[in-house]
Parts: structure tokens; sequence; C-alpha cells
């Protein structure tokens, strides 16, 4: 991926990791399009900044994905890379018939959003030069969490996608998976100042890093997910789970 002269969208690019993504690209010279369903978390990522735009957007409605799509690319014409990184995360107790709302909005969100708008997308991203779509997976896509078991099925969901959609559009379109471990943000309440979770500097920091390598890998990964992303392939995996799952039990206790 090229450092600079790209029109890049973003979704959740209200906070977290997609305001820091966007300022940071923005920052390398490239025009940055922030998507969310707030305008108003969306107008403070861009706030003082040049050459970026903001635009409400839910991921979860199929048909305002379809309006938006159509405009955006008339707006934009030379948007050529998509960082599909919207998501929600929800605890669940799976040892209990429950209502399934919060699983049901996982899937649509984590799950469908990227689909359905890397698929609106998709052919006017293979008529720009340099051209890449980035789907941010989770740590929990590879030894999960117990009580978040919808989430982490989501993100294993993107993370095979993202190999169908890399093998089918090889030598077309780059196709680049981010693998975030536990990160300081607002994914869920108190994660933004928790002890022991990667302060959300430090990720950016690795993840720019990773993304200025020439190529830029397929995978772009930092030091602490390395422990959940191979725990399979070095045959650890059940210590990995434990471990997760240890750590786990101690945020909720």
């Amino acid at each position: 991926m090229r450092a600079s002269g790209n029109t890049i969208l973003i979704t959740g690019g209200g906070s977290g990791i997609g305001r820091e993504l966007a300022r940071r690209f923005n920052e390398q010279g490239n025009t940055v399009l922030v998507v969310g369903r707030r305008m108003s978390t969306l107008q403070k990522t861009i706030a003082g900044r040049k050459n970026m735009s903001a635009y409400v957007l839910d991921v979860d409605d199929p048909a305002a994905i379809a309006t938006f799509t159509k405009q955006v690319v008339v707006d934009h014409p030379k948007l050529n890379v998509l960082i599909n990184n919207a998501g929600i995360m929800r605890y669940e107790d799976l040892s209990k018939q429950r209502d399934l709302s919060d699983a049901e909005a996982q899937i649509t969100t984590n799950l469908l959003g990227p689909i359905r708008l890397t698929n609106a997308l998709i052919d006017h991203l293979k008529s720009q030069p340099n051209p890449v779509v980035v789907n941010a997976s989770s740590g929990l896509a590879f030894v999960p969490r117990s009580d978040a078991g919808t989430y982490g099925a989501t993100k294993a969901a993107i993370h095979s996608y993202t190999m169908a959609l890399r093998d089918q559009l090889k030598g077309k379109v780059k196709v680049i998976e981010i693998v975030p471990p536990a990160i300081q943000t607002e994914l869920t309440p108190g994660q933004s100042s928790r002890e022991g979770f990667m302060p959300l500097g430090d990720f950016m920091d690795e993840v720019m890093a990773i993304f200025a390598q020439q190529p830029t890998p397929d995978e772009v990964l930092v030091s602490r997910a390395v422990f959940q992303r191979w725990a399979e392939r070095e045959d650890r995996f059940d210590q990995a789970f434990k471990v997760v799952n240890a750590k786990a039990s101690a945020v909720r206790r």
C-alpha cells in the first residue's frame, strides 16, 4: 500500500482505532473519509484537519449502504482504499436461553457490514490505481473469549472472508487484515483505561510502521497479537485459551 496520495474510506471513524487510523493516514498526505453513525463524533475526528470529510452511515442498513456508495464515488471519484473497521462487542452468557438481539447485532455489524460495503465498492476500487481493501479482525478470531462468543465468531469469519477475498482479487486489489489484540478503546465499557490492555497510541505506532513496509504484509500483526494469532500453529492453543479466558475472568470480577 502506498504511503500517500490515496483516498481512503474508514468505517467506525468516530472513535478508537478508526479515528486514529484516519488521523495518521491524513497526516501522511492522504485524503480520508470517515464514516459512522453519529456526525458529532465524526466531526471531532476531522476537526481542524484538511482533506478529511465525514459521512453518516449505518453499516447495518443495506439500503443506506447502496445510497451512500453511489454518492461517495461521485463526491470522491479517486477513492481507492476501503478500511472496514466498524465493529461492536457484547458480552454473552451462553449457558442459558437468552435474547439473541446482541448476537444478531454483532453478526450484522461485524460481518455483514464489511461484506456489503466491500461488495458495493469493489467494482469502483478495481477501476482505480493502487486499490486496497483492509478488514479488521481480532486476536479473538484465533483464540476466543468464552464470554464474547459471537464477537469472536464474527472476527473468525472476517479472517476467513478476507483470505477468500485476497485470493479472488490477487493481482487486482491488495487485501490486508489488521489483527488487533486487546486495545484501550471504547469498544466495551471501561476498556479505554483497562489495565493490561495495549495503549491505543502504542498500537497505532506499530500499525503504521507495518503499513509503511513495502510491500505491505497481508496481515498487520502487532507484537501483542502474535500470542493469539499463531497459538494453533505453534501447538499451544489450549494454553493460550486458558490465559485469555483467565484474564477475561479477572476483568469481570
